[in-house]
This record gives C-alpha cells, structure tokens and sequence, in this order.
C-alpha cells in the first residue's frame, strides 16, 4: 500500500504543513469531469482557471505537504498576469522580490549588463523572485476559497485503467487509507518531469540531455547587493565553469554552480564540498569570511525535451509532464503556467459542449510549438553555459577572452530570458481579418499588452474567462449589427463581452464595458488609427483577429474558427 512520506522537511525558514491524506469511503469515490494529477505550481494554477469557467475540478496529490526546497525562484511579468486571472498575484507581488537587470562577469570583469524592458504600462515588474513553496501556499490559499476544487493530499496514481475517447478515464488510486478507481471525463497530467502517468502511456519525449550539471544551493547569507540575475564565467575557483547567483526573501540567496563532470551528485553535495565551493564564492566577489548556513540544495541536469503531442486520448500533459527545459532563461514554471492558460479554457468549452475535441489538438499545437521554440533558444544558453564538446567549449573561450575588450561581444551573453509565445500558425486565428493592414499593435497570435487606466487600473483588470471584443471608436454606440451577433453566441452558451474603447465623449451604448481613452494609450499600444477598429480576444488573453471595420458575418467567421467549431 501507498505510504507516503509524512515527515516535514523544514528549511530554515519555511515551516511546512503535512496535511492529512484523503480516505476513500466505502462506496469509493464518484466520477469527475476532471482529475489534474499533481498539485505543483502547474497544477493548481491549471484546477482555478477551469474552476473560474465553472468546471468542477479535482486535484489529487501524492504528497501532503507543498514542494521542498526553493526550486523555482523566478516569475517573469506574463506568468504573474496569468496568476492575476486566478487571483494568487497579490499575496505574491507583496512577498517577493521585484527586478529587471541582470550582470554577467568574466575574470572580474563585467562584461554585459541586461535590462528587461519596463515601462508604466506594466502592473508587474519583468522578473520577482519568490521561494516555490511560498508561490503554492498563495495558490492553496485560493484553492480553499474555491468550492469548485476538491483538494486530495496523499493520492498517488499507480494505474491507467482505461484511457479512450469517447468513454473518458479511470485512475487506480493509492492512499494511506486504501486502494480506490475514480473515473474522470478527462485527466490533465501535471505530475512534474518525472511524470509517472507520462511513463504509464509509454511516451517518449524528443530533444536533447546535456552533460553539464549544477549544484542548487539556498544559503541564508547577508549580502549588501541588489536583487539581480549575476552570472560568473570562468570564475577562479571553478574554472571552465558558470555560476549563477540570485536574492530571494528572507534573507536567503540561491547559488546555481556548474560541476566537473566526473563529480558525482553524492560528492557535491557533501557538507565539505559545499562549504569550500560556497566560501570560494562569496570570496570572490568580496565577502570572504561572511558567516553563512545552509537552507536546501540539489543537483540540476540541463535538458531540453518536449513531447511530440500534448493529448493522448482522454489524458492531457501540461507543463514539466509535457516537456523538461533548461533552467537557464527562467524557463520551467513560466511555460508551464502558459500551458495551463491556454489549456483551461479550451477543456472547459470542450466539456460545457461548446467546441469539439478538434479545439483541444490546438492546445497541443500551439504549445507543443511554444515548447520548440524555447528549447532551442534554451538550447543555445544551455551550450554557452555548458558546453557539450571541446568544439563549443573553444568558441565560448573565445567569446569570453573577446568581450574583456571589446563590447559588441557583450549581447552573446544575453541569457534569452522567458517570454509569452506568440501563436502567429494557431489554427484558431481569423484567416481573412485585417491583421497585416495594422501598421503597430499585438498582431494575430500574440497575448494583449496592459495599459494602465489609473493609479491602480490596468487594462487587463479587467477581462475575464470570455472571449472579448474591444470595439474603438470616438463616439456613439456599438453598431447594433454586431450587438445582435454577440448576442447570438451569448445564447449558444458562448461566453462573449463587448468593451467600448472610445476616446470621445457621450453614450457608448451596447457595450459590457466602456474605457474612457481619451489620452489615446489604448489606441496608441494596440495601433488603432481610426474609429471602428476591432479586436477579438481569446479567454486566455491572445488576439485571435482584428480588423480595420468590422461586420456581423466577419465576427461570426472569426469565433467559429476561434471555437474551432
């Protein structure tokens, strides 16, 4: 029988909760519309967007208690706007760590400084830095508000029973109290890189492993030094070699430090090794001798892999379940997150009947793509970083020796930092829309920029789980021809609101919504240049068309293809 672990593992300062593990009952456990394997970052994030579409979710764990150790420290501005829609970001933005720069070192020099493009427009900083456990306990936090998420600690999977189109799922069910079957329409895997229900199906991931691992160690330490990404090539005492260091809260800094590679993880992670690797560092940069004690460390393993196909019959992989990635870039949770939000309207319209499963082989379209595109620009930091064959290693010398003199060689340093794809090929977007007559704005594909309305205002504040048409205009109403329409896929079950974004002044009648813009910052981010323009925005935030004018039939072809109907 599944036992598992109850012993709390406790960093300094995080003090972990072992929650009770869920007993079936005698008559088992009743069918769900849909089981999300793994309470991760993914996961919970993945059970409150399909429980803000009004789907009943249930979440099962293997554990009870949240992640051990720091893990992911580092949330790009489009990972807290997604957190945003599901309501975790405010716990978040107050306990971390906001920063846009980062440094990268050579010899004690540095030699390239990055600057994450930020401006007043953004509600979120570019990057925050936050300890994972810390990150899930805001996500419980909401989960327990939620009464349509049913949280289970100490369920772990160990069978796929039945895995069909059409009939739905059945999960073999191990818990401390006992053995159960809980049947599902659909199974959404968020079990991690290690991914058992992954192993179950047989699926094999494509990419590549890299050589080059890495020591991940969390020390309290008291550094006088900003909160940025510092990246050290070729440091003294680890020559050949990269460090990565970052501020977290409560007084503690991760330090990320490559191995030799005939060093086993056992010998890197000896209380000796640690301690002469992490007083070399601090010596280098000028605090030799600063007392310092350890939180949690592990050892890394660059990849860069990715399932071929997100679906596979009734079972859906998302995030490190779906593809492993380098962590260089800030890669891992933020794709993940991305993941869940275009697969968590998708499942929702899929399961309320408003789309076919046609509309889920887009989820894995468009992500399976996501995840290419990451994997091999991460692959390109990977080989900088740790170079796979003396060939790379001598290129990488030389770009380093390079750049001690001369700084056009600076940007090869520039670690291509996370960031959210722009689905340009999905198969849902407006194939006779006016998007190549835009001039500037977010084009078909590309998730919608925020625009600050006030002191505390955004634009994005203010979409929810529908489908939205941002009609621009300088006066008057929304043509009726288009209110009749909206009002068409409002009774077929659609969800679809009408925001008038108007920059001159009287009624602006037939909208959901109206935005004052008369400073002209909507029109002017999202390229508008004359009245009547349109957008047409999906329940995860990406534009799916726009157009010059708009009339009834074109919004009508625009949400059939976008609802893949």
């Amino acid at each position: 029988m599944h036992q598992p672990d109850t012993t709390p593992r406790r960093s300094i300062y995080y003090d972990y909760r072992v929650h009770p593990a869920w007993t079936p009952p005698s008559l088992g456990s009743p069918p769900a519309r849909v089981v999300v394997v793994g309470a991760g970052p993914i996961g919970m994030a993945l059970a409150l967007d399909l429980a803000r579409h009004g789907v009943p979710v249930l979440l099962l764990e293997a554990q009870q208690q949240v992640s051990e150790g720091s893990r992911a420290i580092v949330f790009t501005r489009r990972s807290m706007e997604i957190l945003q829609q599901v309501g975790a970001d405010r716990a978040i933005t107050a306990a971390g760590l906001p920063w846009r720069s980062g440094n990268s070192f050579f010899r004690g020099q540095r030699v390239f400084r990055m600057e994450a493009p930020h401006d007043d427009n953004d509600r979120f900083h570019p990057m925050i830095n936050l300890q994972q456990p810390y990150l899930e306990e805001a996500l419980l936090d909401q989960i327990a508000a939620q009464p349509l998420v049913e949280m289970r600690w100490g369920q772990k999977v160990t069978r796929i029973l039945r895995n069909e189109d059409g009939v739905g799922a059945r999960l073999e069910v191990d818990t401390p109290g006992g053995v159960y079957e809980q049947d599902a329409e659909w199974v959404v895997a968020c079990d991690g890189a290690r991914s058992e229900l992954r192993q179950m199906c047989g699926l094999r991931m494509e990419g590549a492993s890299y050589e080059g691992r890495f020591v991940i160690a969390d020390i309290r330490v008291d550094l006088p030094l900003p909160t940025e990404r510092l990246a050290f090539f070729d440091p003294p005492w680890n020559p050949g070699n990269t460090v990565l260091m970052h501020r977290e809260p409560h007084g503690i800094w991760r330090i990320d430090y490559q191995l030799p590679a005939d060093e086993t993880p056992e010998q890197a992670l000896s209380p000796e090794s640690l301690k002469a690797r992490i007083d070399a560092q601090l010596a280098m940069i000028g605090h030799a001798g600063t007392s310092w004690e350890m939180d949690w460390c592990s050892v890394y393993s660059a990849r860069a892999m990715t399932l071929p196909d997100y679906r596979h019959h009734r079972l859906l992989f998302c995030g490190d379940a779906a593809h492993m990635l380098p962590i260089f870039g800030v890669r891992g949770a933020n794709t993940g997150w991305q993941d869940a939000h275009d697969l968590g309207w998708k499942l929702a319209f899929v399961l309320k009947g408003l789309s076919g499963p046609a509309l889920l082989d887009s989820y894995s379209h468009e992500r399976v793509a996501a995840a290419r595109e990451i994997i091999d620009e991460a692959s390109k930091s990977t080989r900088f970083m740790t170079p796979p064959s003396r060939g790379f290693r001598l290129l990488r010398d030389a770009v380093l020796s390079l750049s001690l003199s001369q700084p056009f060689v600076g940007p090869l340093f520039h670690w291509r930092t996370s960031r959210p794809h722009d689905y340009a090929d999905s198969p849902l977007n407006s194939h006779d829309d006016d998007d190549a007559l835009f001039q500037t704005g977010p084009r078909d594909g590309a998730p919608m920029p925020n625009v600050r309305l006030g002191p505390d205002e955004h634009l994005m504040d203010h979409f929810g789980p529908a489908f939205w048409l941002l009609h621009f205009h300088r006066e008057g109403g929304v043509p009726p021809a288009l209110q009749a329409e909206a009002q068409r896929w409002r009774e077929r079950g659609v969800p679809l609101q009408i925001v008038a974004v108007r920059s001159g002044g009287g009624a602006a009648e037939g909208a959901d919504r109206v935005i004052d813009d008369r400073a002209g910052q909507v029109h002017g981010r999202y390229g508008v240049r004359q009245s009547g323009s349109c957008y047409l925005l999906r329940p995860d935030q990406h534009v799916c068309a726009r157009w010059l004018s708009l009339d009834a039939r074109r919004l009508e072809r625009a949400l059939c293809r976008a609802t893949a109907r």
